[in-house]
């Protein structure tokens, strides 16, 4: 007999808002931290293997890194104070401010870079008010192509985790490819075979599975899982005091705006998918505001900007649970994970290929379900189909031509070389000059808009 996913009560009125059965939160909590693992403990490996550190300031980053994740998680799920979305979140390390940090630490030293993550935190406290302000220039069209762009950008990126560094001996390795492949396959096999709970952890079952290969064939060795001290508490500023060198920081500082315009996007986008009543505009600020207070934490804990995670959005439209209880569940994981140091020293040995793996499909995932916004918009309308492609164009251009932008000045090409902010910001531009640019107040814009309403909006 299958365990349905209801609510224990019946106060909650909203999918988001039910509290499940413990034993399904916490698998669907484990599930979520199992796809999100590969961000935290690449962004550890990334910085370590750059900076030089030894094991030790290692695992204790990662030990920080994964604290700092899941109290960021709790933030998002809980929402007090006005902070926090109220939303499915997991907070990761970001990708593209993880190589600003380290570029910053690279051309001066890591204490300015702490600096420059802490000035960044501050910094969207104070733009939010202005920001909040344009939030009317994201109709359906814009969030459908920061979508489509977000799918096929990370798609790319935990793609080349899987294939390993173009130009070394162990590129494109076929044990790394099979094992990939043979947990993507696990897990749409999963979502087909299953019903119930089972199903609606298919991703996990598949990375399960792919670790559980990984292992028979000698691709997991679990040496070094109890060495070392049992409990870890991170240490605040492990790298000094920091310095704070405000043109040093203007990169990180210029990447939060691009970090604001992902957080519209994937608010909204959640916001529709567990079906949250009234304006979901108005929950950006939330968000933005938890991505605030996760940065400026994670920058006293040595981490880079610590933010929402795109891979939630394939997740809980992968599986259907849409409560906020199950990322709480994530969240406690996550902190148990920082400060039991056996299970951050477990969670760092899965294979990269099974969790980049399971993370395509879900990526993927995001991918389709711009498309479906899309499909809800009039491309009859000429200024619709000249948004979408020019936003595909400048968004995919960076993307699929690494290095497009290298001969511009390094401060444009912190933007114009980022696909997902170039292709949302053409989007607005675009959208905005054909809809809004020399209407009356009272002409009509229904072409920017999507021929049915989307719950939520």
């Amino acid at each position: 007999m299958s365990i349905s996913p209801e609510p224990l009560g019946s106060r909650e009125s909203e999918p988001v808002d039910r509290r499940l059965p413990l034993p399904q939160m916490l698998l669907f909590g484990v599930q979520h931290v199992l796809v999100m693992a590969a961000a935290p403990i690449t962004a550890v490996f990334l910085v370590g293997q750059a900076m030089g550190f030894d094991d030790e300031v290692m695992v204790a980053l990662m030990s920080a890194t994964f604290l700092v994740c899941g109290l960021g998680t709790l933030l998002q799920s809980f929402g007090p104070f006005g902070i926090g979305a109220r939303l499915p979140f997991v907070q990761v390390p970001g990708g593209a401010p993880l190589v600003i940090f380290l570029t910053i630490a690279q051309t001066t030293d890591l204490q300015t870079a702490t600096g420059a993550v802490i000035l960044t935190g501050v910094f969207y406290f104070l733009a939010l008010p202005f920001f909040t302000r344009v939030l009317r220039f994201f109709p359906p069209i814009v969030i459908g192509t920061m979508l489509l762009l977000v799918a096929v950008n990370l798609v790319r990126i935990f793609g080349g985790l899987i294939a390993g560094q173009r130009g070394t001996p162990d590129f494109a390795n076929l044990p790394s490819i099979a094992l990939a492949l043979a947990t993507m396959t696990a897990v749409v096999l999963s979502a087909r075979l299953f019903r119930g709970v089972l199903q609606r952890i298919a991703v996990m079952l598949g990375l399960l599975f792919g670790a559980t290969l990984a292992a028979v064939c000698g691709m997991m060795s679990f040496d070094g899982v109890l060495s070392g001290p049992v409990v870890a508490f991170p240490a605040l500023f492990p790298f000094g005091w920091p310095k704070f060198d405000l043109f040093a920081s203007l990169p990180l500082i210029i990447f939060s705006v691009v970090s604001m315009t992902e957080a519209t996007g994937q608010t909204l986008a959640t916001a529709e998918i567990v079906e949250k009543r009234g304006d979901a505009r108005a929950l950006v600020p939330r968000n933005i505001r938890a991505d605030a207070l996760g940065s400026l934490v994670g920058g006293c804990f040595g981490t880079s900007l610590i933010i929402t995670s795109g891979e939630n959005i394939g997740i809980v439209r992968a599986t259907g649970v849409r409560s906020r209880y199950v990322t709480v569940a994530a969240g406690l994981i996550l902190v148990l994970l920082g400060l039991f140091a056996p299970l951050g020293r477990l969670a760092s040995l899965l294979p990269t290929a099974v969790v980049a793996g399971t993370a395509v499909i879900v990526f993927a995932i995001i991918g389709v379900m711009g498309i479906n916004i899309l499909r809800r918009v009039d491309f009859d309308e000429h200024g619709n189909m000249f948004t979408l492609a020019s936003a595909l164009a400048m968004g995919l251009l960076p993307i699929l031509v690494p290095g497009f932008y290298s001969a511009f000045p390094q401060h444009l090409q912190i933007l114009l070389g980022n696909g997902l902010a170039m292709g949302t910001l053409t989007a607005v531009l675009v959208n905005l000059l054909f809809h809004h640019l020399g209407r009356r107040h009272d002409a009509p814009v229904g072409a920017a808009l999507p021929r049915q309403e989307i719950k939520g909006k």
